[in-house]
C-alpha cells in the first residue's frame, strides 16, 4: 500500500475526484491535509508521496518530482493574498499563514528581493484573520480566501505579484518523493491525474460541495486561476524560486 498525502483545499478537486474513481485507489492510502502537514509526513517518511509545498525541497535530503502535474498559477490566483488596511511601504508586521510554507517563503522573497521592504514577521494563531488592522498585515491561503477577498482596503495576489517581477508562472506545490517509486505506479498515478486536468467541469459536477464559493466560481478559479501543468516554464520559475531561497 503506498501512503500518500494530498492537500484538502478546493484546488486538489480534480485529482481527489479522478484519484477516488480509479482502480488506483485499490492500491494506495490517500490522505488529506493541509498543505504544512503534508510536508510534515513526506519530511518525516510518513507518506511514500505528496503533494508537498516547494519551500519544503531545500530541507530534504533527497526528493523525486515525481509527477508532470502541480499546484501553480500563471499570474493571478485567488487564494495566496497578502491582505492590509494600509499600503505596502507603510506595513510594519506581517502575520504568517501556518498552513503551507511557500506562500510565506515567496511572501519573504517577494518582500526582500522585489518590494525592498523590512518587516516584522509573527507567527499566525487561531483567529489571526480578524487581527488585520493598523500597520499589521496578514498572509492567508487556500479556501478561507474566498470569503475574505474584498473586505480589506489592500490585498495583494502573490502569485501575480511573482509574475510581475519575473514574466514567469509560480509553482505553489509539486507531487514529490523521498525515495523513487516504480516507474509503472508513477506512470498510472499520472495518468489518474491526467483524466482529472481534462474532466475538471465533470468533478465539478460530481463532488462540489463548497459553501464559500459557487459552482460557477469554482469552475472559474480551477480552470482560469489554478494552473496545474508541471511545464517548463514552471520549472525554471521553480529553480529560480529555490535559488532566492538560498538567499533569505
Amino acid at each position: 500500500m503506498i501512503k500518500i498525502s494530498i492537500v484538502n483545499y478546493t484546488n486538489t478537486l480534480p485529482f481527489k475526484w479522478a484519484l477516488k474513481r480509479s482502480s488506483i485507489i485499490q492500491a494506495i492510502d490517500l490522505q488529506e491535509d493541509i498543505p504544512s502537514i503534508c510536508a510534515q509526513k513526506l519530511k518525516f517518511k510518513q507518506v511514500d508521496l505528496a503533494l508537498v509545498p516547494v519551500a519544503l525541497l531545500p530541507e530534504l535530503d533527497t526528493y523525486f518530482i515525481e509527477t508532470d502535474f502541480c499546484i501553480g498559477a500563471n499570474g493571478k490566483v485567488d487564494s495566496v493574498k497578502l491582505y492590509s488596511q494600509v499600503p505596502l511601504n507603510e506595513i510594519k508586521t506581517i502575520t504568517l499563514d501556518y498552513q503551507s510554507k511557500s506562500s510565506i517563503t515567496l511572501t519573504k522573497v517577494l518582500l526582500k528581493f522585489f518590494w525592498k521592504l523590512q518587516v516584522a514577521y509573527l507567527d499566525a494563531k487561531p483567529g489571526f484573520e480578524s487581527e488585520i488592522k493598523d500597520s499589521n498585515a496578514a498572509v492567508i491561503i487556500g479556501d478561507r480566501t474566498f470569503s475574505l477577498n474584498g473586505k480589506y482596503k489592500y490585498e495583494y495576489d502573490l502569485a501575480e505579484e511573482w509574475k510581475k517581477f519575473t514574466g514567469l508562472p509560480f509553482v505553489f506545490a509539486a507531487w514529490v518523493s523521498t525515495e523513487k517509486l516504480s516507474r509503472e505506479f508513477i506512470e498510472e498515478f499520472n495518468s489518474v491525474l491526467k483524466f482529472g486536468i481534462e474532466n475538471i467541469n465533470k468533478a465539478i459536477d460530481e463532488d462540489y460541495n463548497d459553501t464559500t464559493l459557487s459552482k460557477e466560481k469554482t469552475i472559474e478559479y480551477l480552470t482560469k486561476r489554478i494552473d496545474y501543468n508541471l511545464n517548463s516554464d514552471k520549472t525554471k520559475a521553480l529553480n529560480l524560486f529555490l535559488n532566492y531561497i538560498k538567499q533569505l
